[in-house]
């Protein structure tokens, strides 16, 4: 039984940055069973921390529950921010110029992240994209602001809504049969990667389900 694994995400969410361990493992386990795909979910004002205290709080705490040798750096905080489209828009881009892996967004993680860069920014988060992918920065930065490509990233956002979760990332299983197993704010391996062995060790045992 073929099952699909969606998560939703902002490229820089702290969360979905410390998630993305727990999904490069599940994409190597299970690549030949299961369709992996992400989409943006873009984060509103009150995901962001209202300052650069609360953020190291933050970041602070979650780099102890994930046993983080390193820290997070908020450098890349501004106040009231409502939405960070650029780094968002710039990884979708990339990914409708035919970069369809991890790399552009990752690195625009990576950049806010790790390194506390200001990747709001159009050119800097094009940069980096570019970067990453070998794509041209000029191409990529014009895609990045086009109609269609803040639409796609507005439609998937929407569907995160529908979902009626709030947290950032969510792991979506679906399945043929319509099952849906959902992980709102997940960042570890274990309970997603315990969905999908169940339907594996399911199939491997009855296989398809019988013709109606």
């Amino acid at each position: 039984m073929k099952l699909k694994v969606t998560i939703y995400l902002d490229v820089i969410s702290s969360w979905c940055f410390w998630a993305q361990p727990a999904w490069e493992e599940l994409n190597r386990r299970y690549a030949d069973r299961v369709d992996f795909e992400w989409k943006i979910a873009l984060m509103d004002a009150s995901g962001f921390p209202k300052s650069v205290e609360q953020a190291n709080w933050f970041y602070r705490r979650s780099g102890m529950m994930m046993r983080s040798p390193f820290m997070l750096k908020p450098g890349w905080f501004e106040p009231d921010l409502q939405e960070a489209l650029a780094p968002n828009l710039v990884a979708e881009a990339a990914r409708d110029l035919g970069v369809t892996d991890d790399r552009v967004r990752m690195a625009l993680a990576n950049a806010t992240e790790r390194e506390g860069q200001h990747t709001n920014d159009w050119n800097l988060a094009a940069e980096i994209g570019a970067k990453a992918s070998g794509l041209d920065k000029a191409k990529l930065l014009e895609r990045a602001r086009s109609p269609e490509i803040e639409a796609r990233a507005r439609a998937t956002t929407a569907e995160f809504h529908v979902l009626q979760v709030t947290q950032r990332p969510t792991f979506v299983v679906d399945s043929e049969i319509g099952d849906r197993a959902i992980f709102s704010g997940f960042a570890k391996l274990e309970p997603i990667a315990s969905i999908v062995a169940a339907y594996a060790s399911h199939a491997a045992h009855f296989g398809e389900p019988p013709p109606a």
